[in-house]
Formats: C-alpha cells, structure tokens, sequence
C-alpha cells in the first residue's frame, strides 16, 4: 500500500514538472494593438434638465417618449421664493422712484432758494461796502468781513446745487437699478417653465407632479431623435495612443455574440481625478438596428496591426523583455506590438527556437 502511494506522488510530481516545462516555438501570425474602453451608448445632443431654483413641481406638460421641439414647455416648477423676490423688487422700486423721494428733493431745492437769496443779499451788501470804501468811508475790516460773508455763501449755494443734481442723479440711478432688478426677478420666474433646449426627445423623467425638486438633481432626459454616439472612458495610461479617426470594435451586452464597427471622433482633452480615466467619442460606422441612451458597451480601440509577424503568447514572456529557453537560461528580446493574448517579437526569436512557460 505504502509503495503505491509512494508511486502516485511520484507520478504527480513528474506531472507538475512537466507542466512547468511546456515547450513551444514561436509562431508568425497576424496581431492588432487595441486598447480596451468602457462606456454607454447617448444620444446626440443628450443632456440632464435641472430645475434654476428650488420649488415643487406645478406641472409635467410631456411624458416618456414625446418628441419636442426646441422652447417647448417640459415642466414648471412653482416657487415661493421667486414670488417673495418679485415683491421684494416692486416695493424697492415704489421706493426708489423720484417721485417717492419728493421731500428730500423739495428739501434740497428749498435750501438752495434760501442759500440763493443769502448770496444775492451778501453781493448787495458787498457792492455797496466797496463804493463806501472807494469814497473812503468805512474800515478796511468791515470790507474784508463783507467780502468773507459773499464768498461763504457763494460755496454754500454751489455745494447746494451740487448735492441736489446729486441727490437727483443717485434717485434716477436707485429706481433704474430698482426696474432693472424687477425685470430680472420677473424673467427668472418665467423660467421656472423649463423649456427643451432641442429638437429631440424625452427619454427620461425622473419627478412626478407635487414633488420637490433642487437645482443640484436632474429631473429628466432629453436627446436627439435620430444619431447615436458612443462615450467610452480609456485608461491615462493608454490615452497617447488613441487619435480621431481610429476603428473601434464594440460589443454590447443587449447584442449578444455580435460585433459593431466604430470610429474615434474626439477626445475630452480632461482627465477624471476620481477615476484617472479621459473621455472620448465615437460614432457608429455599422449601427445596431434599435438603440437606447445608457446602453453599456465594451470597446476595443484599434491602434495598428501586422501580418505575418513572430509572436509569442504573452505570459511566456518575463518583465517584458526576456524568454526562458530552459530552466536555467534566458534570453533578451525585443517586442513589438501587444494585443491580450500574445506579443510580437521583433529580435532575439525564430520559428525555430524552443521557449518554456516561466515558473508562476
């Protein structure tokens, strides 16, 4: 019993040795570089409709799947607080209006009928100080006194007339900022009926009537009607490679064992922080018959390929640069292009040369 047991553990280990040495020969095959992408499928044109400010839902005027045409109302938001800063404005303006602010003109346009008559009564007393003075009668003092007194009530009535236009100009100002406010408060109440940006469609919507609704939430979906884009999100460590007008072969999981032909159309110059990954977009050059916005798909990029060319099976190969030819001998090699399961071998290889599968 003991020896049988002795024989089967032996027969096990020949077994695993000769896993660890399987031998093959390089082989010249075809090979395409391509770089793996995620993404969805979305509509040309796609985007999320957010409320501009905070309410409850008044009214849905579409539903799931209606076209609509550029301005047309999709939903109106009722908010107390737009109506609450339309008032506001009204009452700033009743105040702010020249006709409101009467006494504080009549006020300024009284003293300077009084400052007016002061200076006209000063330059009376002046002129006549002065033929005093010129037929010698009076003191020098008592002309200089009269000539102090004009000049004091001469800035007097000018700062006068001077804080009137003033106080005039800054009224106008007040009520014209005032109207301007209204309007801007009026219009933003307006738009609380959301209206679509395109000719296109409603895909989604996420509220119901009587809801509460954000600006920070999107409450519904709309897209174009007709053209289909792909976005496919591509590692940063493989962004240099891709360039527009490169072919993408896309599976996606609602087309089973088939295969759709892309093309590259732009990339996002901008790097995700959270997912260290850039953005490009593609369109369809073979389109499945039926497509939906949010369909996930699954991409190869196309960067190049050759015909013809040695290759080896990629986990024969060790950092990148060597092959084992036995258990104890490597060699160095160049490489070439990579795709998932094998890599070219530019120097360093022949059809006939014997490689063994590295130790795990």
């Amino acid at each position: 019993m003991k020896q049988t047991l002795y024989i089967i553990f032996f027969l096990i280990i020949l077994q695993s040795c000769d896993k660890r040495q399987v031998k093959i020969h390089p082989a010249k095959e075809n090979i395409t570089e391509s770089v793996y992408a995620s993404g969805i499928v979305k509509s040309r044109d796609q985007y999320e409709v957010f409320s501009p400010v905070n309410g409850l839902i008044q009214k849905i005027f579409v539903r799931e799947g209606d076209t609509v045409k550029k301005n047309d109302a999709i939903i109106e938001v009722k908010s107390e607080t737009a109506k609450l800063n339309i008032e506001n404005a009204k009452l700033t303006l009743e105040n702010a209006e020249v006709r409101a602010n009467m006494d504080k003109l009549n006020e300024a346009q009284t003293n300077i009928i009084f400052l007016k008559s002061k200076l006209k009564n000063d330059s009376s007393l002046l002129e006549r100080q002065r033929n005093l003075w010129n037929n010698n009668i009076g003191t020098r003092n008592e002309l200089e006194q009269r000539e102090l007194a004009y000049k004091n009530d001469l800035a007097s009535y000018k700062g006068a007339v001077y804080r009137y236009d003033e106080l005039y100009r800054q009224l106008n100002f007040n009520a014209a900022q005032s109207k301007n406010n209204l309007k801007i408060n009026q219009t933003l109440a307006n738009d609380f009926i959301i209206k679509s940006r395109i000719n296109g469609k409603v895909y989604s919507l996420a509220k119901e009537d009587g809801e509460m609704v954000t600006t920070q939430s999107p409450i519904a979906v709309i897209g174009g009607t007709g053209s289909f884009i792909l976005e496919l999100e591509v590692d940063e460590y493989d962004i240099e490679k891709i360039k527009p007008g490169q072919k993408v072969l896309i599976t996606m999981d609602s087309y089973k064992n088939k295969i759709f032909e892309a093309t590259v159309t732009r990339i996002i110059p901008f790097m995700n922080d959270r997912t260290r990954s850039f953005t490009i977009e593609g369109t369809f050059d073979t389109k499945p018959p039926v497509l939906y916005p949010n369909l996930t798909v699954e991409a190869n990029i196309l960067i190049q390929s050759k015909e013809n060319v040695i290759t080896i099976p990629l986990d024969y190969l060790i950092d990148d640069s060597l092959v084992r030819l036995t258990a104890d001998k490597k060699r160095k090699v160049i490489t070439g292009l990579k795709d998932y399961q094998k890599v070219e071998i530019l120097s360093g290889l022949s059809v006939g040369d014997e490689i063994i599968k590295p130790e795990q």
